[in-house]
């Protein structure tokens, strides 16, 4: 059942990340607010591939010992997790970028209200 817990959490974070962008007038806020959907996103995407009891599909030495395991145990499927580390990664690259347009702003405008900038 902790499965459907982070897949809870996962979309409840979404929601309040994309509550926050809509809402936010503050660009380092808004940035945040992103933040918090790919943080959202990354804990659906696991609590998803989430197996109970599971177990790496990893190969045995002696192939009839691998067919009573494969009985059994349940084998978790790696994909989500290296996929979601792939993601942590674009997360990091896209944050560092928006920050540093961020700046970039404040030097020209004197400013980081989104309300401001539009005008």
């Amino acid at each position: 059942m902790s499965w459907i817990n982070g897949i809870t959490v996962g979309i409840v974070l979404v929601l309040i990340g994309f509550f926050g962008c809509m809402t936010r007038k503050n660009l380092i806020k808004i940035i945040l607010c992103i933040d918090v959907v790919f943080l959202g996103l990354i804990l659906f995407f696991v609590g998803l591939g989430y197996v109970e009891e599971g177990r790496a599909p990893l190969l045995e030495e002696n192939p009839e010992e691998a067919l009573a395991l494969q009985e059994n145990f349940q084998y978790v499927d790696p994909l989500p997790q290296t996929l979601m580390l792939t993601t942590v990664v674009v997360e990091l690259s896209v944050t560092a970028l928006a920050l540093a347009l961020t700046i970039k702003v404040y030097e020209l405008y004197k400013t980081l209200n989104v309300r401001e900038l539009e005008q």
